[in-house]
């Protein structure tokens, strides 16, 4: 079978993790090898300068912490590439379209953003989960960092989202509403788009 590349995107708390978890589920109940991958990778050391970027730690301007997550994602490409190459559903906990949609959330180019991420493996399919900016941060009251924090620059991630879904032609899926409702959703998109039964 061929390996399949599959990015979730969207802002913090629009459930993510737990749909990225529910596609690997679904994806292993029909015999598929799956792995499965959340950026930023807070282990590496390369993690861990943008883990103090986002907590007051590192004063990184946006064009370097932007390209720190580029290269959080490199320090993986030769384990995507090993996994793919075997046939396995690879699932991203965000993925290239993040550095876009918040670099351009504070000024930078978009073009740019997208350009020096070139070389990564490409996404076969890109899911946004799309929740409005006030929902997003009810859902998580505390502990917010600086980017969970900024409502104005959420509500500019979440255009810069919906602008490169429908450049792009990504899977759009309404995340306000019940976790199953949206696995459903994504399953059957995923499904559609992919060609798989």
């Amino acid at each position: 079978m061929n390996g399949l590349l599959i990015a979730f995107e969207g802002m913090d708390q629009s459930g993510k993790e737990t749909q990225a978890r529910r596609l690997r589920e679904w994806f292993e109940a029909r015999g598929r090898q799956v792995e499965s991958i959340g950026f930023p990778d807070y282990e590496t050391h390369i993690g861990q300068e943008i883990w103090k970027g986002l907590h007051g730690e590192r004063d990184y301007g946006a064009d370097t912490i932007q390209l720190l997550y580029i290269a959080n994602r490199h320090e993986w490409k030769p384990k995507i590439h090993e996994w793919l190459a075997t046939g396995r559903v690879v699932i991203c906990d965000r993925y290239t379209a993040s550095s876009v949609a918040y670099g351009e959330a504070q000024g930078l180019d978009a073009r740019w953003l997208s350009s020096i991420q070139a070389y990564l493996p490409q996404a076969d399919a890109t899911v946004l989960l799309d929740i409005a900016p006030e929902v997003a941060a009810a859902r998580k009251a505390k502990g917010r960092d600086r980017f969970e924090s900024d409502l104005p620059m959420l509500g500019r991630v979440r255009s810069s989202y919906l602008r490169q879904a429908a450049d792009l032609a990504w899977l759009v899926v309404d995340a306000a509403r019940s976790v199953d409702a949206v696995a459903a959703d994504v399953a059957t998109s995923v499904a559609t788009r992919l060609g798989l039964r």
